[in-house]
């Protein structure tokens, strides 16, 4: 069905009136439908199977996308099987680099291009992809591509070898960012790859395809099949595969883990979050606010490492709450094409209906639930950023990964008290401590079981820093130098 497109909102008693400022959609061309991306053409399913990729700001139908077969995934892993033993395994890493650089520099060419995609595909507002998705994939490829020559350097031996040819499943809410973080070290350490893009999002990764082609990488590199679960679980499975990544859920990456049991397989899994951000009586307040701000309603709060827990010292708790509240009232939700736009879409009606359920709970719960006044628009997948108030630690949604925007927030008296708290859950992915004592920071640091600690910022990435978590956020680790080591089998140091 194609809507009317979403309007941007002017939050109650704003004193700005804004106009809008839509992004042209014009600077990217939308096929009317896309192949699977195997052994550097475009092929269609072997079934002739598709899907359709719909923007989730209007429920417009953007194009129909070839569904992979297990007969399709086979001829991409051999494919990729090929490419590794013969061309991408043995060249020189100097050589490889080249080929990095190149991706690298065009994504920054077609940044534009890109990021208008990403946002008609996903639903995230266009600022949030052009100023943070699109640099951040391309400074992935820049900085593994310094890697490729030293990977004798890296720590993991004198001669590392590539495990070979790379499974590779990513989510849909970073779709080209989740991408770059798999694909880049992969092709740096030698390995091809065979990648799935979730189902909701493909057009990034088809695209990049496209880029592929214009930057001569030789076939069977990297290949794109295109698919729901049941296509992941037939690139999962296939006998050919030597290392599987993974970013997406807790429970699909349980399923991951339990299929390549006994298997001869390595494996990373990124999974799901529930952070605490934790703000102490002597936080710089404005700061901390527009540090939770990003922490939850980034990304519509689509986000593993999303900060969904607000553990606020009590004796401030009841004066950063009112705070916060006037600082959401500013928040403009709408057409993600808007360049005032803060949150846009939810990617599609089934996560709506996972945050509306978890929302629906902690009302019935006994929490306080709050939103500030906005109007939705009337197409499209939308939900209002929400703040909950009186919630404890028994309650599903500071237990539970809603994978939305809504925070919940809970009181701590003492700092021994909020490290219990915030490692009172079954995940372990990253946190945020706000205070201005960096010795709290670093004893807090050294007792949360959290991979990445961030201290009074929230949300902040680099290629050359590592990212990951413990207990069921996963394990393993991406970016850095330690991304290099689930792609590399150590060598002799003899």
């Amino acid at each position: 069905m194609t809507a009317t497109p979403a309007q941007s909102t002017t939050p109650a008693g704003s004193p700005f009136e804004y106009a809008p400022a839509p992004e042209s959609r014009a600077v990217v061309d939308i096929a009317s439908s896309y192949g699977l991306f195997i052994d550097g053409e475009f092929t269609p399913a072997s079934d002739d199977g598709s899907f359709k990729t719909v923007n989730p700001a209007t429920e417009e139908v953007l194009a129909e996308v070839a569904e992979a077969t297990e007969d399709d995934v086979d001829r991409a892993v051999r494919a990729a099987r090929r490419a590794q033993e013969t061309v991408w395994g043995p060249m020189p890493g100097r050589e490889r680099a080249k080929y990095l650089f190149r991706i690298a520099r065009l994504l920054a060419e077609r940044a534009r291009e890109f990021a208008v995609l990403e946002t008609l595909d996903n639903g995230k507002p266009i600022r949030e992809a052009r100023d943070v998705d699109v640099p951040t994939a391309a400074a992935h490829f820049f900085y593994y591509a310094g890697w490729a020559d030293k990977l004798e350097h890296a720590g993991y031996g004198a001669a590392p070898r590539p495990h070979g040819v790379a499974a590779q499943v990513i989510p849909w809410n970073f779709p080209l960012l989740m991408l770059a973080w798999k694909i880049a070290p992969a092709l740096a350490t030698g390995n091809t790859v065979v990648l799935k893009p979730a189902e909701t999002t493909p057009l990034t990764a088809l695209l990049f395809a496209d880029l592929l082609r214009q930057a001569e990488l030789p076939p069977g590199v990297v290949n794109i099949v295109t698919g729901a679960g049941a296509t992941g679980a037939a690139l999962v499975g296939h006998p050919g595969v030597d290392k599987v990544a993974f970013t997406g859920s807790t429970a699909v990456g349980k399923r991951i883990a339990q299929q390549i049991a006994g298997t001869r397989k390595h494996a990373t899994l990124e999974l799901g979050g529930k952070a605490a951000n934790i703000v102490f009586d002597d936080a710089p307040v404005d700061q901390a606010i527009e540090g939770i701000v990003n922490g939850i309603f980034f990304n519509q709060g689509q986000v593993c490492c999303a900060g969904s827990r607000l553990l606020v010292q009590e004796s401030i708790a009841e004066e950063l709450v009112e705070r916060l509240k006037a600082r959401l009232g500013t928040l403009r939700v709408g057409d993600p094409m808007d360049k005032n736009t803060d949150v846009g879409a939810i990617n599609s009606p089934q996560q709506l209906a996972r945050i509306t359920e978890l929302t629906e709970a902690g009302v019935a719960e006994g929490a306080t639930r709050w939103s500030p006044p906005c109007d939705l628009p009337e197409s499209g997948y939308w939900f209002a950023p929400t703040l909950f108030t009186g919630v404890s630690a028994a309650h599903r949604i500071a237990r539970e990964e809603i994978f939305g925007p809504v925070l919940s927030v809970l009181t701590f008296r003492t700092p021994a008290e909020a490290v219990a708290k915030a490692n009172n859950t079954p995940y372990g992915l990253s946190a945020g401590i706000w205070t201005e004592k960096g010795s709290r920071i670093l004893w807090m640091a050294d007792r949360l079981r959290a991979g990445v600690v961030w201290s009074n910022t929230f949300n902040r990435f680099d290629p050359t820093s590592p990212f990951g978590g413990y207990k069921e956020s996963g394990y393993g680790r991406e970016g850095g130098r330690h991304g290099l080591a689930s792609y590399l089998i150590e060598g002799s140091t003899y």
